[in-house]
């Protein structure tokens, strides 16, 4: 199942956390933060405003940051994906 956004969306595959361990502890998943950096997986065509299309400012691949609560998380093709608003993207990572 492929996913297509509408309008500014953007669907981003989250970086992957690596297991973090103190000192012989390991800190479970649901205690971790969650990664705030990710790769653009589709853009939607973009949004209109007053009557003209705005063409949106990510394309697919790129590396961005984003909001710490940014977004709806949906589970797609066995990944783990976020579908977020293309003003929730704070950077582009080179």
């Amino acid at each position: 199942m492929a996913v297509q956004p509408l309008s500014d969306r953007v669907v981003i595959l989250p970086r992957d956390e690596a297991e973090d361990k103190v000192g012989s502890l390991y800190i479970p998943d649901s205690a971790q933060e969650k990664p705030l950096e990710g790769t653009v997986e589709a853009v939607g065509p973009g949004k209109v405003e007053n009557g003209q299309r705005v063409n949106p400012s990510v394309k697919k691949g790129d590396r961005v940051l984003y909001g710490k609560y940014a977004g709806t998380e949906i589970k797609a093709d066995g990944k783990e994906l976020l579908i977020i608003r293309e003003s929730d993207i704070l950077a582009i990572l080179d």
